[in-house]
């Protein structure tokens, strides 16, 4: 189990929000930060509201790196178009997170600890890294001899999530396709995400 994985409760309770809209998260009975001083509610400043929303955006996705986080608005901000929306097409075109929406995981931690662990495939080729770049029209698919786990069966039969238009699937057979790259109106966050701020914050 990675660092990341084992503290996503921790990551909850630090931002004050219940990040992935799941029942068992701490937020649901204590809406406030941990340690002494966790009850404190300070007015935050520009810069604090805008590191709030780029360790939201980053927490969300498995707690990417600062490093390959900032690779991502790098890379949105040289593409044509709005930076923000940009920024989201790149983070929802991540395999561990292409994974995640097809729902064959109960979490994007999950997704991402399945994909390196070889349990997926893209275009019939396996696929280990999280952040591989599935591109539009990809055929993502569990691999026949991962199909029976119980982890990926579990998920699948879980109402707690809905699969994005984007996002095509075929549940019984184990696979499916990204459809097209969504706009931030288009990704099902369980909380606000503003990534016009984060893209104010690594510009400023």
């Amino acid at each position: 189990m990675s660092k990341r994985h084992a503290c996503k409760h921790k990551i909850d309770r630090r931002l004050g929000v219940n990040l992935w809209g799941r029942g068992k998260s701490p937020v649901n009975k204590r809406e406030y930060g941990p340690g002494q001083h966790g009850q404190r509610r300070r007015k935050p400043t520009d810069f604090g509201t805008q590191l709030m929303a780029k360790q939201k955006l980053k927490g969300y996705y498995a707690n990417i790196s600062e490093r390959q986080f900032r690779r991502y608005y790098e890379e949105a901000s040289r593409r044509t178009g709005d930076t923000g929306e940009n920024l989201i097409g790149l983070l929802e075109g991540r395999l561990d997170a292409v994974v995640y929406r097809m729902k064959f995981v109960p979490t994007m931690f999950a997704s991402r600890q399945v994909i390196n662990h070889g349990h997926v495939k893209v275009n019939g080729r396996r696929v280990n890294v999280g952040s591989y770049q599935v591109r539009v029209g990809d055929l993502v698919e569990i691999r026949d001899a991962s199909k029976q786990m119980a982890l990926i069966l579990e998920a699948m039969e879980s109402g707690e999530r809905d699969i994005p238009d984007y996002i095509d699937v075929d549940h019984k057979a184990m696979k499916g396709s990204f459809v097209r790259v969504p706009k931030l109106a288009d990704v099902p966050y369980p909380v606000s995400m503003e990534p016009n701020l984060v893209v104010e914050f690594y510009s400023r």
